[in-house]
């Protein structure tokens, strides 16, 4: 079972995404607002925040930028409106994934599962490479990916990548020189087995190349395969 925090203003709206997070047998946190947010995120501890944008006191945008500073903790964000502008902030932020108002219970529950399904996946990667049952370091040419501490290092230098940025990374270095196409990308790291909005992973990849790349507009290392997907170079 796991704690989600469900973060919105919109009260009928809470109870509903409540109920039937508790259906899935989940444990599920409430608050209305981006300062409550915060103080119900210290207090409880959640696995997974579902988080609206447009929030009293502090936005979702705020919210989002606060618990990334130091917080792994997956987010799924809530726009009210189909703007793209306001899904590129908060990926960039840090969000892990967004949906539109309205929207399908059945979808966000399965985007929950899914979010859920791959943070245990992950720990599960990194209890093993603790234990020593898979190699705790990646070498690929001037990058290290530590499973264990959760970072990646270039020139011995540690990247500053939000969770699902370390995720997408860390999957295209362990398959350097394959090419995924951005459907396959949602669906191995994202953990999605339906059609998402591939958007998401292209708001990933662009702020990477900030990251990794000596000129992102031309990149060396995170290469687009031009009517397929990415791929990584070492």
């Amino acid at each position: 079972m796991s704690k989600i925090l469900i973060v919105d203003d919109e009260p009928t709206l809470v109870e509903t995404i409540k109920y039937n997070l508790q259906k899935e047998g989940h444990e599920i946190a409430v608050a209305f607002d981006g300062v409550q947010a915060l103080e119900m995120f210290g207090q409880e501890h959640p696995d997974l925040i579902v988080l609206d944008v447009m929030l009293p006191k502090l936005d979702g945008f705020e919210v989002c930028r606060v618990l990334r500073k130091d917080a792994n903790v997956p987010i799924l964000m809530l726009t009210a409106k189909d703007e793209e502008i306001d899904k590129i902030v908060g990926l960039e932020l840090g969000a892990d994934d967004y949906m539109t108002k309205p929207f399908s219970m059945r979808e966000l529950l399965a985007r929950v599962k899914a979010m859920l399904r791959r943070v245990r996946m992950v720990q599960e990667e990194t209890a093993k490479a603790v234990q020593g049952d898979v190699a705790q370091v990646l070498f690929v040419g001037e990058f290290e990916v530590d499973l264990a501490q959760h970072l990646i290092r270039r020139q011995g230098i540690a990247l500053g990548l939000k969770p699902k940025e370390f995720d997408l990374l860390a999957f295209l270095i362990a398959n350097r020189g394959q090419v995924f196409t951005r459907e396959a990308l949602l669906e191995r790291v994202w953990g999605y087995s339906y059609s998402g909005d591939t958007r998401t992973v292209d708001v990933h990849v662009r702020g990477l190349r900030e990251k990794i790349e000596e000129d992102p507009a031309s990149p060396q290392h995170l290469e687009t395969v031009r009517g397929v997907g990415y791929r990584f170079r070492g």
